[in-house]
């Protein structure tokens, strides 16, 4: 008895146990199995990569609100493009403000990149070739407002939160440019090398200008001199003239 249940045993266990056949069928399902499996883990890295990263919007995004304050407009600018990407907008520099006592600005406004509307002329023009792009404005009033205060800190006086259109999901939100987020002191700077430039260019101009001037006020000089030359020299031979008239008449 003891060996026919070990037999029996033996039997189970050599079923358990026995190599699982292969040939090309179960090859593509096995290629087919580990394909599925590398597609899950890539699939789970990408979503652990997402959660990071709103993870860590969601850590450096503050909500603004009427009274914080910055130590700086760059710092207000960043601090409202991390709250654009979370939210899921981009964000464009509008126009600011300057002080009429000695030209510093004062005031900064940070706008929903599809603020305002395109203008009309760069629809309906003539002279196109290439098919009209989509629009990217809609008239967003979205944006975040900041003053300085004190000469030190700058302020939010003024934030919408509210957009007119749908919202991009924060992995989906484009990385920034720097075209239109160009820092504002860098565009100050840019002002006035270019209006140095200009002012030089003027005054080349300007030295040019007198330089020709100059010249035909001597031009017209020596006309006028010439001109009264010839001038006596046409009485000088009418006079003649008249003097040899008269002796033929006397002779």
């Amino acid at each position: 008895m003891e060996s026919a249940s070990s037999q029996a045993f033996d039997l189970d266990e050599r079923k358990i146990f026995l190599p699982i056949e292969s040939n090309n069928d179960n090859g593509f399902l096995d290629d087919e199995l580990i394909c599925s499996m590398n597609l899950c883990m890539e699939e789970d890295d990408k979503c652990a990569g997402e959660t990071n990263m709103d993870l860590s919007l969601t850590e450096k995004t503050v909500e603004p609100y009427i009274g914080m304050d910055f130590n700086s407009r760059d710092e207000a600018r960043e601090s409202y493009i991390t709250y654009g990407r979370y939210t899921g907008f981009t964000v464009r520099i509008h126009h600011n403000r300057r002080s009429r006592i000695n030209n510093m600005v004062i005031g900064q406004d940070f706008v929903c990149s599809r603020e305002g509307y395109r203008e009309k002329k760069y629809v309906h023009r003539k002279d196109r070739v290439l098919p009209i792009p989509p629009m990217t404005r809609e008239g967003c009033h979205a944006m975040l407002r900041v003053a300085l205060r004190d000469g030190v800190k700058w302020v939010v006086t003024k934030f919408v939160k509210d957009h007119n259109h749908t919202l991009m999901s924060p992995n989906k939100v484009p990385l920034r440019g720097g075209k239109n987020l160009i820092s504002q002191d860098d565009k100050d700077q840019k002002i006035r090398e270019l209006t140095l430039e200009l002012y030089n260019e003027r005054q080349r101009c300007k030295r040019r200008c007198t330089a020709y001037q100059e010249q035909i006020q001597t031009l017209l000089k020596h006309i006028e001199e010439h001109t009264d030359h010839l001038s006596r020299s046409v009485q000088d031979i009418v006079q003649r003239v008249k003097e040899l008239e008269n002796g033929e008449l006397e002779n």
